[in-house]
């Protein structure tokens, strides 16, 4: 009996150490092992640890941007490291983490770390470090112990007694980025291919930088023929195209599909063909910073951008150092990809000298018998190439959502606005089958943008939409402009042939036209269709007006569901 309450007491002090060492703070935690008040293995003691914390609320800030136990699942393991999402890396940490078969491999600027299942030592920079976690997969997502990370990747965790959070920072000037970085080093780009003399590159483009963003866990290439054939735009592959429109074909879940289902180069499409991925998120990088675009590459893979390219013109273009630089100020007529960049780069070795070294490191279309196999580099200084430049930062599996509702098909053709930074805008759906509303998806169209979402259900009339209609569903703030899809807090269950609606406020800094829609433009080549659903917008949430009869538009607001409960969160056990 002595014996048992000595044991209990023990325990119960080291569940508190393990508090503490928890909530004070990496830098100063407490060994365990070294712990002489009982003789407890660790493999005993460490679970009961983990089970304790687990069953609290965890939530890790790395970089201004949570991640908690409930919603992405973040927990500790039995050997008390703090597991976090692998996205979590990317998202916050500036780095690039892929798989290499068994292999994961993060870089973050010149530091490289190899990690490999079930193993108790990791490499850093090739030299062998201890372990006593390595990454694991829970519940479909791959996890990754942020103690070994810590410092080698340049970031550092402290408690928040306040806020009753883990804080994690990357230091101060902390080098993040290479000064030479190449995607075909690492397995990340596709085939240089040929759109032969047809107006596609855009197309190329677009799907050469979506396969890049799914190397090289996932080698797909994907069917430019349908891009371009298969749109919800009257366009030909003669007349060209540009990124807003491989934006809505994506987006809309047109695409994209497999090459060999739809070769290029026939003149014909099939009928019948689905997306074999679905798009949900996509970066526009408007920022014209040349550190934004390197980091689109490091982290998601090629950018797609636009250049005003005339490569035939030795004012332009060098043909024995492969290097294009343009300095004027015509509109861009081409699309390429963005796959690496080269700080060092002389400015000597083009035409005309740029002010300074550097360029990016680009991929075309034009077969491999232009530049260096395909691939050639465009000056930093080039007055186009930083203008239009797109990362695809969310591809997911075709069996993500059951259904899209949307009336967008063209995507974001136009602005909205009432001279002011911010709006309500409204979508109104029937559903189709018992379902769960899961997700929504809409646009920011610019910087630093703030939304909440509401839903409505059921919907009657433009009355339900009035204040304080509906209930929260979503809310945060977007970085970046482009196309976002904002999963909801709870999963709302509805019938089949409920009419419901999905409120978007949105503020946009500085923006007096925040709204992203499809307009009707009698002038377009778009076809529009004002007949395929039902839109409303404010300027206050009080008052709404029709928009496709006073705005002549659809609002540019998707709504994404599930026919059975799932992806609602989940909490580590």
């Amino acid at each position: 009996m002595r014996f048992r309450k000595r044991y209990l007491v023990a325990v119960a002090i080291v569940f508190v150490m393990a508090f503490l060492k928890f909530r004070v703070g990496f830098d100063n935690f407490v060994n365990v092992d070294e712990f002489r008040g009982a003789d407890i293995q660790s493999g005993i003691l460490y679970p009961m640890i983990a089970q304790s914390i687990n069953r609290n609320k965890i939530n890790i800030v790395l970089n201004g941007k949570s991640y908690t136990n409930d919603v992405d699942g973040v927990y500790m393991d039995e050997q008390l490291n703090i597991m976090v999402p692998l996205r979590a890396l990317s998202e916050s940490l500036h780095c690039s983490a892929h798989f290499y078969g068994d292999k994961l491999i993060i870089l973050q600027g010149n530091r490289k770390i190899e990690m490999e299942a079930d193993s108790n030592v990791m490499k850093f920079n090739d030299t062998e470090v201890p372990i006593s976690s390595s990454f694991a997969e829970e519940m479909g997502e791959i996890f990754v112990p942020l103690q070994p990370l810590m410092d080698r990747l340049s970031f550092s965790l402290k408690w928040d007694q306040e806020k009753s959070e883990l804080i994690g920072y990357t230091y101060q000037n902390a080098d993040l980025l290479p000064s030479k970085f190449d995607l075909r080093e690492y397995m990340r780009t596709t085939a240089v291919r040929d759109q032969g003399d047809h107006g596609t590159c855009w197309a190329f483009a677009a799907l050469s930088s979506l396969s890049s963003s799914l190397l090289p866990e996932e080698d797909i290439v994907f069917s430019p023929d349908h891009m371009s054939l298969r749109n919800a735009f009257s366009s030909d592959q003669d007349k060209g195209g540009e990124y807003t429109m491989g934006v809505a074909y994506l987006t809309s879940w047109m695409g994209p599909v497999y090459e060999t289902d739809d070769p290029y180069g026939d003149g014909m499409s099939p009928n019948g063909l689905t997306a074999a991925k679905h798009v949900q998120e996509i970066q526009f990088i408007e920022s014209g910073d040349v550190n934004d675009i390197k980091e689109a590459v490091f982290i998601y893979g090629g950018v797609q951008a636009s250049i005003y390219m005339k490569s035939s013109s030795d004012a332009y273009y060098n043909r024995s150092e492969c290097a294009y630089y343009y300095s004027g100020d015509n509109a861009v007529n081409h699309d390429i990809v963005i796959v690496g960049w080269d700080d060092d780069f002389p400015a000597s070795a083009f035409p005309t000298a740029p002010e300074g070294n550097g360029a990016f490191i680009c991929q075309n279309s034009w077969g491999s018998s232009f530049g260096m196999g395909g691939f050639f580099y465009v000056s930093y200084y080039d007055t186009k190439i930083k203008e239009r430049c797109i990362s695809y930062t969310k591809v997911e599996d075709k069996d993500n959502y059951d259904a899209i509702y949307q009336s967008d098909l063209c995507g974001f053709s136009g602005r909205l606005g009432y001279n002011r930074s911010s709006l309500y805008a409204a979508n109104v759906y029937t559903s189709t089958h018992d379902e769960y509303l899961s997700a929504a998806g809409f646009y920011a169209t610019g910087e630093n943008t703030s939304y909440e979402l509401y839903i409505v259900t059921p919907f009657d009339s433009a009355d339900s939409l009035g204040e304080g209609a509906g209930m929260l569903a979503a809310s945060g703030k977007l970085d970046r402009a482009g196309y976002y899809t904002v999963k909801f807090s709870q999963m709302v269950q509805i019938k089949a042939g409920t009419k419901f609606a999905i409120i978007l406020k949105i503020d946009t800094p500085g923006a007096t036209r925040p709204l992203a829609v499809e307009y009707a433009d009698e002038n377009s080549d778009f076809n529009i269709d004002l007949l395929d659903g039902e839109s409303y917008v404010s300027a206050n949430g009080v008052k709404w007006e029709h928009a496709e009869e006073v705005q002549k538009c659809n609002v540019c607001l998707k709504v994404y569901t599930n026919y059975r409960r799932r992806g609602a969160g989940w909490k580590k056990k």
